[in-house]
């Protein structure tokens, strides 16, 4: 299921101040509300989810880090957590276009009337790896064994001992909700909540399994392979949707693998480009010569030019970061050129010379 942009839902930019965000969800939530003519509730709960993010900084900040927020559940359980913010409700219709009460308000607001069932979800799970410079440039698996909350193997999630099945929720009748009444000093009004005997599924094992004992989730170890991209880099996070912990009766949370990558000896990465030095001998960048360069998919000949210069690169295309979407880097060998620091003396009698010949 793709992640909805909340900024798109409220048509702001990333750098919205909050008064901007509120602005904007007024404006919205008076054009799109439920009771108003024209209206449409998908809209409506689809902006408030998304004002409850972005009018509050820690979930604020978490969405724009990882694109969803771990602070609370959000929607329009989150909205009722936290009140109206401030919103003023007297200005849908200026009293003329249309009328409802305050039931009706809760009712939209907080997920009664039948229009929304609550879905569990599981928690998230934050791991590290550590990996080769190499594992970073070209990809790898690698095998996680990770204790967490999973899906019963003997039932299959369902909570049924095998060869069992489900029957009616006695206690909703099957509807996974149950109503209630309220008085207040408002007056009366109606809502709904989840069936606590079947967490809102209408159904419960006729008889439960006797490994979960009808929960359809048990601690347990389960190994899962993380596929490492060509190219990531050092604390990067890589996000296995449905990986994480599983719920009895709603979908697993995420898996996040926080990279961490291993310096290499000689190779260093700049950009999508891999540069080394390159020590050669004093006459080789006189005269050039012949070099084998052991690079992290084999080996490479280069050849050293005549009179190249200190601190000068030498560049190998298309041998450097393989990353996807983008064209592979290049190798960049920096020379550095190796002065002996002690000559023989027939060593010393040439060099005489050389620099005789002004050299």
């Amino acid at each position: 299921m793709t992640q909805k942009d909340y900024y798109e839902v409220l048509g702001l930019a990333r750098e919205a101040t909050k008064d901007d965000v509120r602005k904007a969800f007024h404006k919205l939530a008076h054009k799109y509300h439920p009771d108003k003519k024209g209206g449409d509730e998908a809209k409506f709960k689809e902006i408030n989810e998304a004002y409850q993010v972005l009018s509050d900084d820690k979930r604020r900040s978490e969405y724009d880090a990882y694109g969803r927020t771990f602070s609370s559940n959000g929607g329009a359980e989150g909205f009722a957590n936290q009140g109206a913010g401030g919103f003023d409700f007297s200005g849908f219709g200026n009293g003329q276009e249309f009328q409802f009460d305050l039931g009706d308000i809760f009712n939209d607001f907080f997920g009664g009337g039948g229009r929304r069932q609550k879905t569990h979800r599981g928690r998230d799970i934050s791991v590290d790896i550590q990996i080769s410079f190499s594992e970073s440039i070209f990809g790898n698996e690698r095998k996680l064994l990770i204790s967490k909350v999973g899906v019963c193997d003997t039932c299959d999630g369902l909570g049924a001992r095998p060869g069992t099945s489900l029957k009616t929720c006695a206690h909703c009748s099957g509807q996974g909700q149950v109503h209630e009444t309220k008085r207040s000093i408002l007056g009366n009004f109606s809502t709904q909540r989840e069936c606590a005997q079947c967490s809102g599924r209408g159904k419960i094992p006729e008889k439960p399994c006797e490994v979960c004992h009808g929960l359809g989730i048990l601690k347990k170890n389960e190994e899962i392979v993380v596929g490492v991209p060509s190219g990531i880099q050092d604390g990067e996070m890589i996000r296995l949707t449905g990986q994480g912990e599983a719920v009895s009766r709603g979908v697993p949370g995420d898996l996040y693998v926080k990279v961490h990558v291993d310096k290499h000896a000689f190779w260093k990465r700049v950009a999508n480009d891999l540069v080394m030095d390159l020590n050669i001998k004093l006459t080789d960048s006189i005269l050039g010569a012949d070099y084998v360069v052991p690079a992290l998919d084999g080996e490479i000949k280069i050849k050293v030019p005549e009179g190249v210069a200190q601190g000068e690169f030498l560049r190998v295309r298309d041998r450097g970061v393989p990353v996807k979407g983008a064209k592979r880097g290049d190798i960049l060998l920096r020379v550095v050129v190796k002065t002996p620091t002690k000559l023989s003396r027939k060593a010393h009698k040439l060099v005489e010379e050389l620099k005789a010949e002004g050299v």
